[in-house]
């Protein structure tokens, strides 16, 4: 078969677009509405997408008054989702800096089993302060510390994980014989963060292990994507840029010593569609035209590293930014942000328009055909293995996606028209991974 993209739902509360929710079609309640969700996962999986995916932050991300701020715990809502649906993948973002490995490595293999094995993990190592205040903190760990953290938090996800053979539960009314204790694994983990003892409560599911996602494009983001990443979310604004990342992360993969087909890129893209282009560019203007600037003020400044005032709205950035390095935030989203304002020459209000759809992925308005041009395109051009779909409204732009942009790419035969496998891994074309543990003494 040909190399075939693969293709995300990332679905955020009535659509990406910030202003999303002052439009007349849209529920501002939908946030908290599960049948809302359903109906999200079931346009996907009609779509044959891969996955449906869910952003999460353990704090209030924006002031409420600026979108629908209400955010359900993704692992709840997406055991929800498994009911409604049958195929498709389910990944939920969590964070390595403010859980915990055992508690947290339960609830996914909890959510893979439930769903038949459709689960997927996209790590984070949260990189605001308000975060850090709500678990005990006064300041934000620093970068470097996040992400040995994450390592460590990883290492022990996988321990557990495996600490079931495949074949422990033996299920031997005969004999009265439950389960093996020879094939169970006990971690007994001491390491720099965690200390670890006993054995998952769960066994291994149907895809060994929840599939592992990661979003971040920094140095220390780059090089952890390379060691555990199978499939990595990512922003950039330009063909060459992301043509940079991909043969950057593929090569990083293959040092140590995987399979860089193995690691599936996937950009953000925010579809704006219409029947024709000036129509797609007067839906992108509506929108645009309903952000309040003085809520996107105060966070672009904060992912800069500034105070408020010195940023004005008919200005361009500043001159003297800091330095990506003095950043403890999000490190390669300021730096996209820096490059896109200095590039194109946007004054501060212009930047804010630019982002008010993906805070920093690439927004693209036009016809179905268009859309999938531009998809193709970096498809083919060694930029991603597919896409991570962000609409900006929802459900309108996902069922437009859906209806209209998929039909195209399937008649090009690069999107498959039936799903051929049932789990996450099968979808995305990954291998089963082996129990390390398997064959190992046990010591009880």
């Amino acid at each position: 078969m040909s190399r075939q993209l693969h293709l995300n739902a990332f679905l955020m509360s009535v659509g990406h677009h910030e202003a999303a929710w002052r439009l007349p079609e849209t529920d501002p309640y939908a946030d908290l509405d599960v049948e809302h969700f359903k109906n999200l996962a079931r346009i996907a999986e009609r779509g044959k997408l891969d996955s449906v995916f869910l952003a999460d932050g353990p704090a209030l991300w924006d002031q409420i008054g600026r979108r629908p701020s209400a955010a359900l715990e993704p692992t709840v809502l997406l055991t929800a989702l498994a009911g409604a649906t049958s195929r498709i993948g389910l990944i939920a973002t969590a964070s390595t800096t403010y859980n915990e490995p055992y508690n947290l490595a339960r609830r996914f293999a909890s959510l893979d089993i439930v769903s038949g094995g459709r689960a997927g993990w996209n790590i984070v190592t949260t990189a605001n302060l308000e975060a850090a205040r709500n678990f005990n903190l006064d300041h934000l760990p620093a970068h470097k510390e996040r992400y040995e953290r994450a390592a460590e938090f990883v290492d022990v996800s996988l321990k557990l994980w495996d600490s079931w053979d495949d074949d422990a539960v033996l299920a031997d009314k005969e004999n009265g014989v439950w389960g093996d204790d020879a094939k169970i694994y006990p971690p007994g983990h001491e390491g720099q963060f965690y200390r670890v003892a006993g054995a998952l409560n769960v066994p291994r599911s149907a895809q060994g292990h929840p599939v592992l996602v990661q979003a971040g494009s920094s140095e220390s983001g780059r090089n952890f994507a390379a060691k555990y990443a199978e499939a990595v979310f990512t922003a950039h604004q330009t063909l060459s840029d992301a043509q940079e990342f991909y043969d950057d992360l593929k090569r990083r993969a293959a040092e140590h010593g995987r399979d860089p087909d193995h690691v599936k890129i996937l950009p953000g893209i925010v579809p704006v569609i219409a029947s024709s282009p000036s129509a797609a560019r007067e839906k992108e203007e509506q929108l645009n035209g309903l952000i309040k600037p003085e809520y996107a003020l105060p966070q672009l400044a904060a992912l800069l590293g500034v105070p408020v005032s010195s940023l004005r709205l008919d200005a361009q950035l500043p001159d003297d930014l800091p330095e990506e390095e003095a950043i403890e935030g999000a490190k390669s989203r300021r730096t996209l942000v820096v490059n896109l304002g200095r590039r194109e020459n946007l004054t501060v209000r212009q930047i804010i328009a630019r982002l008010g759809g993906g805070r920093g992925h690439l927004t693209f308005a036009g016809t179905p055909v268009q859309v999938a041009d531009q998809i193709q395109n970096w498809f083919d051009n060694g930029a991603a293995d597919g896409f991570n779909i962000m609409p900006p409204v929802l459900p309108s732009s996902l069922t437009d996606f859906v209806d209209q942009v998929v039909p195209i790419l399937q008649e090009r035969g690069l999107f498959r028209t039936e799903y051929t496998g049932r789990t996450l891994r099968e979808h995305y074309g990954l291998p089963r991974p082996a129990n390390r543990n398997a064959g190992t003494p046990v010591h009880i």
